[in-house]
């Protein structure tokens, strides 16, 4: 029987791990440094808990995260409460809530952690940090280009320059269903086809709308063919407006970034499903994993807004390796205060008999303390 089997305790439930060092400090330097620039494009801090009721955790756009929720039983009220699975939705909360009565358009910017029930063949974690900025009250392309651009410029202060942004627009396919009068049976149908990429399958089901999903599905790529394929799609009006705004949004993003790589792929929708407008993902170069993503979506009954959550781990794998913090051994008797203020991260000697080089050595330091200062290891002497 498996309880008979000896318990490894470095053994971790299936998607989740240890970050060790020098991985974990630098994780943590890289989100001070993205919340940094969130903060200096106006996005104020907020910490919402990692639990919350799950009648509270799972309304409104939450509802979209409920097959991705841990649950459990509060000892205390006995209700249920949940693990949150994704920190958008709890901001949406907070604005409608505690800072209901904030000045719009709302900034906030976030970092914390989140639990799902399942991860995914490209994304196996199921512990997932997060890092983000949410504007809420205010539904312009202008909006929609700040996440791109504060994303860009977030990502470029940790190292990662060459990005592509890659734009959807997740409520146009359903507006084509919806105009065209697809029944249910051929919507879930023509979905599976579009979202495998399959070009035959989209023909052969699409019915009227084959023309126009095929043409549409080949459009995928660089953001000036995609967005011409829309315009000569001649799209029904709700569809043709999403396209418009798109096209705006990319000529947002090009006025202030016009070196930024944008993509669009105009029947991807993917993802949580309260997304309602202008939705983004973010790539490095040769990666398939997302860096981030984000979108338009409604912030509690009515209020417009969208966001960018980035995704730290991902982040960690696809930026430039950084040195790790030289470090500095100080024997006893010696101040480290002098090594500190140089940059070093100082070891402190404890034992008395300890030589001083190879406790050094033994502790991973590349200098030692000495009288007149930091000296590399071997030269102490």
């Amino acid at each position: 029987m498996t309880d008979d089997l000896p318990h490894n305790p470095a053994l971790l439930p299936a998607g989740l791990r240890d970050l060790l060092p020098p991985d974990a400090e630098t994780e943590a330097a890289s989100v001070e440094a993205l919340m940094a620039v969130f903060g200096l494009h106006g996005y104020q801090r907020v910490k919402p808990p990692l639990l919350e009721f799950e009648d509270g955790l799972l309304a409104g756009t939450g509802a979209a995260t409920a097959e991705q929720t841990f649950r459990l039983m509060d000892p205390d009220t006995h209700r249920m409460m949940g693990l949150r699975a994704d920190i958008t939705p709890q901001i949406a909360r907070i604005a409608t809530t505690r800072l209901s009565g904030a000045a719009r358009p709302l900034r906030l910017s976030y970092a914390g952690q989140c639990l799902r029930v399942h991860g995914s063949q490209l994304a196996p974690e199921r512990q997932v940090a997060q890092a983000g900025i949410e504007l809420i009250g205010h539904d312009s392309p202008a909006a929609d280009a700040e996440m791109v651009l504060v994303g860009a410029e977030a990502l470029a202060a940790i190292g990662l320059t060459r990005l592509s942004f890659d734009l959807t627009l997740p409520p146009l396919v359903p507006a084509l269903f919806e105009e065209a009068e697809i029944p249910a049976a051929g919507r879930a149908t023509l979905a599976r086809a579009l979202d495998r990429k399959d070009a035959a399958a989209v023909a052969a089901h699409g019915g009227k709308l084959a023309a126009t999903l095929s043409a549409l599905l080949l459009a995928a790529g660089a953001a000036d063919g995609a967005l011409a394929a829309l315009a000569a799609a001649h799209l029904p009006p709700r569809a043709a407006a999403l396209a418009a705004r798109l096209a705006d949004t990319v000529a947002a993003i090009r006025a202030r970034a016009p070196g930024l790589k944008l993509t669009v792929d105009p029947v991807e929708f993917r993802g949580f499903r309260y997304h309602t407008g202008v939705c983004l993902t973010v790539y490095a170069p040769g990666r398939h994993e997302e860096l981030g993503s984000g979108g338009r979506y409604v912030c509690g009954t009515d209020e417009p807004a969208t966001g960018l959550t980035l995704y730290p781990d991902a982040i960690l794998r696809a930026a430039p390796a950084r040195a790790a913090r030289a470090r500095l051994y100080v024997p006893l008797g010696l101040d480290g205060a002098a090594g500190r203020t140089a940059g070093f991260a100082t070891v402190a000697a404890l034992d008395p008999e300890d030589d001083a080089a190879a406790a050094a050595r033994r502790l991973g330091c590349s200098h030692v303390m000495t009288p007149d200062g930091p000296s590399p290891l071997g030269t102490e002497g």
